[in-house]
């Protein structure tokens, strides 16, 4: 069945590569000189260090919207989404009048840690090369997830210069529809939604299946995400990471703000929307066949694979510790990720141990999720480890002890690293999915939330 929006899918540009920030800033640019009665380009605010946030904005609809790209650095499809559709709204007036919104997109809002993995954008596009050169920051580093907050005891109030770029909008505009565009790495198609509007559910799922990407039907990304539907979740924020620490026994030691969709929700009534959709894939992330396995066993065999990953990443840390310096970027979220994993493993061990519900024969889907797919992003950390090694030894001039230290650990990473990729491309037949089909997925996602709201929500 043909979208109702194919007319503006079929303008959607065959992407060979994600584009570099200079790249998206210059095309911002373009355009707008391009379409001046329509497009203004405006500095939202400035990175870390320096770079300006370019926004755009295009219509004068009675509502706004607020889009922006690489909310975390790793994640560029949402860039080439807003690449395709801020040149579409500026060059389709019939669909801006059908929408109803001004628009206000931001295509790379995370510009210095886009740097860091702009080594991938350009391909190949493997499970190798994404690995060896990701970048993602710690949580308190990452512009969704820094803003400000005070939920019960707990209160966050140190909003990065990204995010307050994001807030400033929020202030003034006060948009009726946020769309945060994340993606995952690999895996399949599902979505995030601030409302439950089952009606949308359906034509989300078709939006994937045009495009031959299954569908995710692992387990929720954390054990408090509320399932509205198969492959649709509830939007969250970090009041419902603290209410799950809270009724499991732990004491709340957070150290991140909430989302923006959820400190938008203090300034007007909106809806946020995210489409989560993976660069590598495979069929058995929808295979719903039943296994001789429990769900319970499956998540408990994930949890010691895990487990000993992150010893081996600790481990393999402790050897150069010493060595490795305060701005080094790349460190920090390992050891967060370590840090949490001891601090909620024995929680989230009991909960499943205890879940009646997990008694059920585990899907094939489950089974490759937690047993298969967790190892590439157990890869993410021991390339970010590698990352944090290599960083220490190039501003090394001497020939020293550290030198030494750092170059034999350098060296035994790269070892234990290149041993991993070839296991993972041994064992995993993935599929490499088309920038384009992503790029439409993402994009008739938002549009069909657009829509519904334009028909549906009162003004």
């Amino acid at each position: 069945m043909e979208s109702d929006f194919q007319r503006v899918l079929d303008a959607v540009p065959d992407y060979e590569v994600f584009l570099t920030v200079d790249e998206l800033d210059a095309s911002a640019r373009a355009l707008a000189e391009e379409f001046p009665d329509t497009v203004t380009l405006f500095e939202a605010g400035r990175s870390r260090k320096g770079h300006p946030i370019l926004c755009l904005k295009i219509g004068d609809g009675p509502r706004n919207a607020l889009c922006y790209g690489c909310p975390h650095p790793n994640e560029p499809i949402g860039a080439m989404t807003m690449e395709a559709f801020a040149r579409i709204l500026a060059e389709d007036k019939e669909l801006r009048d059908r929408l109803g919104f001004t628009w206000y997109i931001i295509k790379c809002v995370d510009p210095d840690g886009v740097r860091l993995n702009e080594a991938w954008y350009k391909g190949p596009f493997s499970l190798t090369n994404y690995i060896r050169n990701f970048y993602r920051p710690a949580f308190n580093e990452q512009v969704e997830w820094t803003f400000p907050v005070e939920y019960k005891s707990y209160r966050f109030d140190r909003p990065l210069p990204e995010t307050r770029a994001l807030m400033n909008i929020v202030d003034q505009h006060k948009p009726a529809f946020i769309y945060s565009l994340h993606n995952a790495g690999f895996g399949g198609a599902f979505w995030y939604i601030s409302h439950d509007i089952p009606e949308l559910y359906e034509p989300f799922r078709n939006a994937a299946r045009r495009q031959n990407v299954p569908l995710f039907n692992g387990e929720p990304e954390a054990p408090f995400i509320q399932m509205l539907a198969p492959n649709v979740y509830k939007f969250f924020g970090v009041q419902e990471h603290y209410d799950y620490l809270e009724k499991i026994g732990q004491m709340p030691s957070l150290n991140y703000g909430t989302s923006c969709g959820t400190y938008a929700r203090t300034k007007a009534e909106c809806l946020t929307l995210l489409t989560e959709l993976p660069y590598f894939t495979h069929p058995s992330i929808q295979d719903q066949s039943e296994t001789d396995m429990t769900s319970r066993e499956v998540l408990l065999k994930g949890a010691d694979l895990a487990d000993a990953h992150y010893a081996q990443v600790d481990e393999y840390l402790s050897g150069f510790r010493r060595y490795i310096s305060e701005d080094n970027p790349f460190v920090r979220l390992v050891d967060e990720m370590i840090g949490m994993a001891k601090e909620s493993g024995p929680g989230m061990r009991q909960y499943v141990s205890s879940n009646p519900e997990l008694d059920r024969p585990a899907p094939a889907s489950l089974v490759f999720d937690s047993l298969t797919v967790r190892k590439f992003y157990m890869g993410l950390l021991h390339g970010m480890a590698v990352r944090t090694c290599r960083f220490e030894l190039e501003r090394r001039t001497d020939s020293g002890e550290a030198y030494t230290v750092l170059k034999n650990a350098l060296d035994t990473g790269e070892a234990r690293l290149n041993a991993l990729c070839e296991e993972l491309e041994r064992e995993l037949d993935y599929e490499v999915v088309p920038i384009r089909n992503l790029v439409s997925i993402q994009l008739e996602s938002g549009l069909l939330v657009a829509d519904y709201m334009a028909k549906n929500w009162k003004r």
